[in-house]
């Protein structure tokens, strides 16, 4: 057997300083309009309907969900009694200080920090913050959705005076 056939077995999913990204709560407790993972994405829970399954069966939870980076509809069937994850999900306003050519803007939060690694999104989101920005040069403040180690743009508005 060669030294490296059981390198992959030590591999270990890593958080930030010991912070998860996600929490476990029991199906019965998930409510419309909540977050949950679904398939590995956090989503956004749209409808959700509990159904009653035979004698000894258990109470069975359909969610119907909305992927919150990519709008994607997912779908999942749980019994009531198991555990799924919720996705710790942030929202954080920023300035937006200038786009760069290769569409990432540069965003500087409360305390003067900037921050770089987010591109302008595609759609409607996108569109407004060019708008907003570029053509009618006024002071944005972009919305920085992040959970699960991913981020996006989800909302632009004109910053207060």
């Amino acid at each position: 057997m060669a030294e490296n056939d059981n390198a992959h077995e030590l591999e270990f999913d890593t958080a930030d300083a010991g912070a998860s990204t996600t929490f476990p709560m029991q199906c019965s407790a998930l409510r419309k309009n909540g977050h949950v993972v679904i398939k590995g994405r956090p989503c956004k829970i749209v409808d959700m309907s509990t159904s009653k399954t035979g004698k000894h069966g258990h109470a069975k939870v359909h969610l119907i969900a909305i992927d919150i980076f990519t709008g994607k509809k997912l779908e999942d069937l749980s019994p009531s009694t198991h555990n799924m994850d919720v996705p710790h999900v942030f929202r954080k306003e920023y300035q937006l200080l200038d786009i760069a050519d290769d569409g990432f803007m540069s965003l500087m939060n409360d305390d003067g920090d900037t921050k770089d690694d987010v591109r302008v999104p595609d759609g409607e989101v996108g569109e407004k913050i060019n708008r907003l920005f570029k053509a009618e040069e006024k002071d944005t403040n972009v919305i920085i959705l992040s959970a699960m180690g991913e981020e996006a743009a989800v909302e632009a508005k004109e910053a207060p005076k």
